[in-house]
């Protein structure tokens, strides 16, 4: 196994952790050689008209990774950052992230490269739609099913719903997370935050701590930071710290929650929200906390940093926030980091549950979904344990990983093409 580079690019850290589940598994060449790359990639021109007349031309990928076990499944997002290796690496996630909580789904992810916040509502709907008939071709609720990621939402959802089904007909199960009025499913929303808060609690009791009164800083504060936030609060935790792209902020006694939600939406950000005080978000990660959740961007634990951790468990609500290099120095100081492919997997949960809703043409409720989603990662996380103490020497991200290649391996090889 090679050591960990410091310059690694998205997809190529990705494939450090699928290379080290390899040799855990001990998988065959072949199957190494189809499972680093992807089985298809696309990529398209999104021409946008803007509010004032101007045309910008932006580009759109969806990267579909491997569909050994169901249709592709995978949310799209809208970044600077979304370009092809970012979603190289979050469409592989997305097949070890499906496989390791036992969904009937692939992987896949979509992306556009372009910073939405400074884009209306009508240019946001026009880029959807426009990027929906680009991207149509691949999609089909028994091919390819997005979701929201990152600065997507329901309303993007409920565009890509309508724009595909003037095409093809009204297709419910052609996206998840949409509104309920649409078919979505009850508890969508806060899932991810949900999922995050559900394992670490899982995580705390293995180390014989109790959730209640443990302190939590959370990097990040949109979709998910927000209800992991508001989850945890009430489970008993301290929230002791949250952030934005703004700054962050930090009271010794907890924040008010319901506070802070009420000033970032009247003021656009959670600095300067009463009973706080002011930290950076460097700060923020060096907390003296039970948990530390970094639910934002990839990429903000790394070796540079890793040292100044003081957190006794990291739960990866973002997408591979941990880098390699940062994870083995984790390791060997005793962090428990619980993975994103386990840790945000409550998502793609619901958005499952939300599928198989629209197949059968069913309503589940609140209460249902919840308790749903709490058995299946709690099953989840039991087996990613159960897998770690039967093999020495290796960490519940390792174990994840390679409880989910095992089991893309045997799909794929059952279907004949390994």
């Amino acid at each position: 196994m090679q050591p960990p580079k410091a310059d690694m690019g998205p997809f190529e850290a990705v494939n450090h952790f699928f290379h080290h589940a390899a040799e855990i598994t001990r998988i065959s060449d072949s199957a190494i050689d189809v499972l680093s790359g992807t089985y298809r990639e696309l990529q398209v021109q999104v021409p946008v008209r803007h509010d004032d007349g101007r045309m910008e031309v932006v580009y759109g990928y969806r990267v579909q990774h491997n569909g050994a076990r169901g249709p592709y499944k995978g949310g799209i997002r809208y970044h600077a950052e979304a370009d092809l290796d970012e979603v190289r690496a979050l469409a592989s996630l997305m097949t070890w992230k499906t496989a390791l909580v036992d969904l009937p789904f692939g992987g896949a992810k979509g992306g556009v490269q372009i910073d939405p916040s400074h884009m209306s509502p009508a240019e946001l709907e026009r880029l959807t739609r426009r990027y929906t008939g680009q991207i149509s071709s691949v999609l089909g609720p028994t091919r390819d099913i997005p979701a929201p990621d990152m600065n997507t939402d329901a309303q993007t959802m409920s565009w890509i719903l309508d724009e595909y089904g003037r095409k093809y007909g009204h297709t419910n199960q052609i996206v998840t997370g949409k509104p309920i009025a649409l078919g979505g499913s009850q508890g969508r929303e806060e899932a991810t935050g949900r999922g995050a808060v559900v394992t670490g609690d899982a995580a705390l009791r293995d180390l014989g701590r109790d959730v209640e009164g443990a302190t939590l800083a959370i990097q990040g504060f949109g979709n998910v930071g927000s209800w992991a936030a508001r989850l945890a609060r009430d489970r008993g935790y301290r929230v002791v710290a949250v952030s934005d792209v703004h700054g962050a902020i930090h009271a010794d006694q907890g924040l008010d929650i319901g506070e802070v939600r009420a000033h970032l939406a009247e003021t656009g950000s959670v600095v300067d929200c009463p009973g706080s005080e002011p930290i950076s978000n460097d700060e923020l990660l060096g907390l003296d906390v039970d948990v530390l959740m970094p639910a934002a961007l990839g990429g903000v634990i790394t070796d540079e940093n890793a040292g100044d951790i003081r957190a006794d468990v990291i739960v990866e609500g973002a997408n591979h926030p941990v880098t390699p290099l940062a994870d083995a120095e984790l390791t060997e100081r005793g962090i428990v980091v619980v993975p994103d492919i386990l840790a945000n997997a409550g998502g793609v949960i619901v958005s499952y549950f939300e599928w198989v809703q629209n197949n059968q043409e069913l309503h589940w409720s609140h209460d249902d979904v919840v308790g749903r989603l709490e058995h299946k990662l709690d099953q989840a996380y039991r087996t990613v344990r159960d897998f770690q103490d039967r093999h020495e020497g290796i960490n519940l991200r390792q174990a994840a990983f390679a409880l989910a290649v095992d089991r893309v391996v045997e799909a794929a090889s059952l279907r004949g093409y390994l």
